[in-house]
């Protein structure tokens, strides 16, 4: 009797990979690690194919530290981040009524993935990401307009992934690539 073959372990993603580099990194940064071990593990991490080959790596370090979730909330007016201000692992932005804009072109962003949770009445919201940026908005549901994104066609990589999730009543989400 023969058996059946496998299926072959999935490959590891580079959100994945990315994110034990920083898990490395920190634990580095804290002093669990010293600089020859931080070495040591960059170099299983980067040559790594597989999620099971992370495992080993990562399992004594200490665990993630995603961070709580910031909020931005106003029951009316504007809601307005701009220039160099730090973006949070988790933000969430929530208005009854009133207009959100979100400029992170100039914004220092310190995780490869940054979640953004709108919770939003009426209103029009705008986020400006960075020209790098790659965006997700699967998870948004919309009740009255749909949202204006048009992604760039050329886009290097290496930048951080924006996930917009939440809701929006009546008003539009419009996500557009910084010029510059």
């Amino acid at each position: 009797m023969t058996s059946l073959p496998e299926d072959p372990p999935p490959l590891l993603s580079e959100d994945d990979r990315d994110t034990a580099v920083q898990r490395v990194q920190e634990a580095y940064a804290e002093g669990h690690i010293s600089h020859e071990e931080m070495d040591e593990r960059l170099h299983q991490v980067l040559t790594a194919k597989t999620q099971s080959e992370l495992v080993p790596v990562l399992v004594s370090l200490p665990e993630e530290n995603v961070g709580t979730t910031s909020t931005i909330a106003a029951a009316g007016g504007r809601i307005k981040r701009r220039g160099a201000w730090r973006v949070p692992r988790n933000l969430k932005v929530a208005s009854a009524y009133g207009r959100v804009y979100l400029d992170l072109s100039r914004a220092v962003i310190e995780h490869p993935v940054v979640d953004i949770e709108l919770q939003l009445g009426t209103g029009r919201a705008k986020i400006t990401v960075p020209r790098d940026a790659i965006v997700d908005f699967d998870d948004l549901h919309t009740g009255w307009k749909d949202t204006l994104y048009k992604p760039r066609r050329r886009s290097r990589p290496g930048g951080p992934r924006i996930r917009i999730s939440g809701t929006m009543g009546f008003g539009r989400l419009k996500i557009r690539h910084a010029r510059r």
